[in-house]
């Protein structure tokens, strides 16, 4: 398996926090990977195989080869059904509400085609990423792409860019009534500007940067124990805790370990 993590253009790192790439063999026994919510939504382009993508209801359909997918809020389970390539762009929590067509809240928890968002350009890029036999190819290709469709960065407001860094430094560890206290903004304000610009609350963001948060310490500290990691987290208790991981992780603490572990960590260390 080799995941490599890529570097914006200037022009574009207000927006895009990075770029990345996963290629792996098809394997004869392929597993399911657990996709944790981090706040971002992604472009993604399947140039091998497609991925399977399990349902709440227990189905499962094949993922398009390219797309943007909206924010995460629950679990996303995924499974390869063949070699594996992929290119991404990770956008910031604000990022892609400048190259947006259609409302961000109406993309959360789903993949939405090229073509529904960017008609014949869309399709265009899909044609010239996919052909590509580099990713310095691919990324030149994106770029482009997008910094032509920046008509407007200052779409993203200065309140909402700043709430989002506060959340980001504090770890998601500050109450929303603090959070819009700081920012000088009523609570009401802030939750409307957060679903039109980002598709998440500022509680739901919150927990969603808290929770990655420990999930780089269940990385890097394998063995700590889960009364530390809820007292780090600021959680009320380790009830609390364990209630927060399961709903984003959708298994415990303990059963994060091990290879579920392994496989998810890759979309949430860039």
């Amino acid at each position: 398996m080799n995941y490599q993590i890529f570097e914006p253009n200037a022009d574009l790192a207000t927006f895009v926090k990075c770029y990345w790439t996963l290629e792996s063999p098809k394997k004869s026994s392929p597993e399911k990977q657990t996709i944790v919510p981090d706040g971002c939504m992604e472009m993604i382009f399947h140039y091998g195989d497609l991925y399977k993508q399990y349902l709440p209801n227990g189905e499962s359909i094949i993922q398009p080869r390219c797309f943007v997918f909206g924010q995460l809020t629950q679990p996303l389970e995924i499974e390869p059904t063949g070699a594996t390539g992929i290119f991404s762009i990770r956008f910031h929590p604000e990022g892609f509400l400048p190259f947006a067509t259609i409302p961000i809240k109406e993309m959360e928890k789903k993949a939405t085609s090229f073509k529904t968002l960017f008609g014949r350009e869309g399709l265009t890029l899909e044609e010239k990423v996919l052909k590509a036999k580099s990713t310095a190819e691919r990324i030149n290709h994106v770029e482009n792409f997008l910094i032509a469709r920046l008509a407007d960065a200052k779409i993203i407001t200065g309140i909402v860019k700043s709430t989002v860094d506060l959340i980001i430094d504090s770890k998601g560890q500050l109450s929303v009534g603090a959070v819009s206290q700081q920012v000088d903004i009523s609570r009401r304000q802030l939750e409307r500007n957060f679903s039109s610009t980002i598709g998440l609350s500022p509680k739901q963001l919150s927990k969603t940067i808290r929770l990655q948060a420990i999930l780089k310490k269940l990385l890097n500290q394998k063995g700590k124990k889960l009364t530390a990691l809820a007292y780090d987290g600021k959680y009320y208790d380790q009830a609390h805790f364990i209630k927060d991981f399961k709903e984003f992780t959708g298994i415990t603490p303990k059963e994060f370990y091990g290879e579920n572990l392994k496989m998810s960590k890759l979309f949430y260390e860039g």
